[in-house]
């Protein structure tokens, strides 16, 4: 029993350890928005300010277009949400309880698409982006981001496990397969449903490469690209770089606080589906 106490009490210790370098990063970046720029810059590991200020903030909440950011952030996000959710539901329910020509190889190809990263298509999108004349619109940067297999693939699996004889009992009674879809095997998985949502707008929020590609106008940029806007002719200032990076963060971190559950249950049904 000692052995076993030590043995646990080294194991505790290593896990606070871990964590707590896990979680420095975040701690020095907040602290150092918190500080002037002048002791931002300065030699040495200073871990509290020396002197709090909250200028940094206030220079990117009123001297940025960050709410216009928010705002093209927010509009995105919940576009490519919407579309991705809707088009992974009908497509699962499709390939799972009907039949028609092409199914299997339609199946194959969501199956084959986890081969192609997403990145080795950024020229071809770019190129059609462009010349649909989308650049620096908001639907441009959506339409590259609804291509979401994994979704598709855990309706299809989900859709698989509900008992055939409740669909031919509603077809009995007359109901369309949108009515059955939507009346009966949308409210069984509510729960898969919410968690795809959380975190297909949480990734959307924080793309990236595409959002930073597709747009070249500051007052059409999403958050995460427009943050490395904030800068003025002095050169960088990193204290108002990482307020800036905190503010972008901050409602995916809201979000994960709220639904931690349902997005620790989407991020397991993706890895399940991945391995």
């Amino acid at each position: 029993m000692r052995a076993f106490d030590i043995g646990g009490i080294a194991l505790t210790v290593l896990t606070l350890v871990i964590a707590l370098i896990w979680a420095f990063p975040l701690y020095w970046a907040i602290i150092t928005t918190l500080k002037p720029e002048a002791q931002v810059v300065q030699p040495g590991l200073n871990l509290i300010p020396k002197t709090w200020t909250f200028d940094n903030y206030w220079h990117v909440l009123f001297n940025t277009n960050i709410g216009r950011w928010y705002l093209n952030s927010l509009i995105t996000a919940s576009g490519v949400t919407l579309i991705v959710i809707f088009m992974s539901l009908t497509c699962g329910y499709a390939i799972s309880q009907l039949n028609f020509p092409g199914r299997k190889l339609l199946w194959f190809l969501i199956l084959a698409s986890f081969m192609v990263p997403i990145q080795a298509l950024i020229v071809n999108h770019f190129i059609l982006v462009s010349q649909m004349k989308l650049i620096n619109n908001w639907l441009g940067v959506i339409l590259p981001q609804l291509i979401a297999p994994v979704t598709v693939i855990v309706y299809k699996q989900f859709f698989d496990s509900v008992p055939k004889e409740l669909r031919e009992a509603a077809m009995m009674d007359s109901a369309s397969e949108f009515g059955i879809l939507f009346r009966i095997y949308l409210p069984m998985n509510w729960g898969i449903t919410t968690a795809l949502a959380i975190i297909t707008f949480i990734g959307s929020w924080n793309a990236f490469l595409w959002p930073f590609l597709a747009v070249t106008k500051q007052e059409a940029m999403n958050v995460a690209v427009g943050i490395t806007q904030v800068d003025d002719a002095f050169g960088v200032q990193y204290a108002r770089e990482l307020a800036g990076a905190v503010s972008a963060a901050l409602i995916v971190a809201v979000l994960y606080l709220i639904f931690q559950r349902r997005v620790t249950q989407a991020i397991m049904l993706s890895a399940g589906i991945k391995g």
